[in-house]
């Protein structure tokens, strides 16, 4: 098995990072863009999608700031982790998402990305 490479990328996010928290950080804000549907049981969250299901563990929260999950199946440390970040002076909230994939589905998982954090602004009205 190859090393993972970790990747980070950002997105500016018209929305207060109070709201924005909130479909990061909950099953039910969660279930309105990232999965089909989200289960929790303490730090077990279960996504599902089109029928299959992946589980992963919140390995951090820091309120109003970051999550971070890593997936049960992954045999290695890696994680992934979404982070609000507000500019001081423009008070302009971005969404830092740091991930890890296979060396040749770096551009593939970005553009995942790209196309989850776009459902997310259209859920919150953010486009």
């Amino acid at each position: 098995m190859q090393d993972k490479v970790k990747y980070e990328l950002e997105f500016p996010i018209h929305s207060s990072p109070q709201l924005l928290y909130q479909y990061i950080s909950t099953p039910s804000g969660l279930s309105e863009w990232f999965a089909d549907n989200v289960n929790s049981r303490g730090e077990m969250f279960t996504f599902i999608w089109d029928g299959s299901e992946e589980q992963a563990k919140l390995l951090k929260k820091k309120n109003g700031v970051l999550v971070k999950f890593q997936w049960l199946q992954n045999e290695d440390d890696s994680y992934f982790e979404m982070k609000i970040v507000v500019d001081e002076i423009t008070k302009d909230v971005s969404l830092i998402v740091t991930d890890f994939t296979e060396e040749d589905e770096v551009d593939e998982a970005k553009m995942l990305w790209e196309n989850q954090i776009s459902d997310l602004k259209h859920v919150i009205g953010s486009v």
